[in-house]
């Protein structure tokens, strides 16, 4: 599997313009919490809502130390969100490969990574012009 397939998801849909969220939506806190207590490391997200050209309101990055801690990770943030919000992903990617999940609930997209990939790929710095705000593990 390429590793940017699942970027490649992203450019065929649309951003739902209708649900303007925040940082302090449900939705938002209930995936860095599904996150956190999955122990998921160096975990950022980026505020997209002022740039244009983005396909999301906001990216949240993080994390995973293996293949299994990354699968973990990305299952309690499907789960935590259908049970806590009644939602399901729009789409979600990279479960086969396990080096990148991203799981698109279109107005916030999940990157779950291990360090190579988001080392390589540097979606913070492709997205520096976003404002940017870690969450503590």
């Amino acid at each position: 599997m390429n590793l940017l397939e699942p970027l490649s998801l992203l450019s065929t849909r649309k951003k739902n313009t209708a649900t303007k969220l925040t940082r302090s939506s449900k939705l938002f806190k209930t995936i860095i919490k599904a996150i956190q207590e999955k122990k998921g490391e160096n975990i950022v997200s980026l505020d997209l809502r002022k740039i244009h050209e983005a396909v999301s309101d906001f990216f949240i990055i993080c994390e995973a130390s293996n293949p299994q801690q990354l699968r973990a990770i990305g299952e309690s943030i499907e789960e935590e969100v259908k049970k806590n919000c009644d939602e399901v992903a729009y789409k979600h990617e990279g479960y086969q490969a396990l080096q990148w999940v991203l799981i698109d609930y279109v107005n916030i997209v999940v990157h779950v990574m291990l360090p190579e990939p988001r080392k390589f790929y540097q979606l913070e710095e492709m997205w520096s012009d976003a404002q940017r705000e870690e969450h503590a593990d």
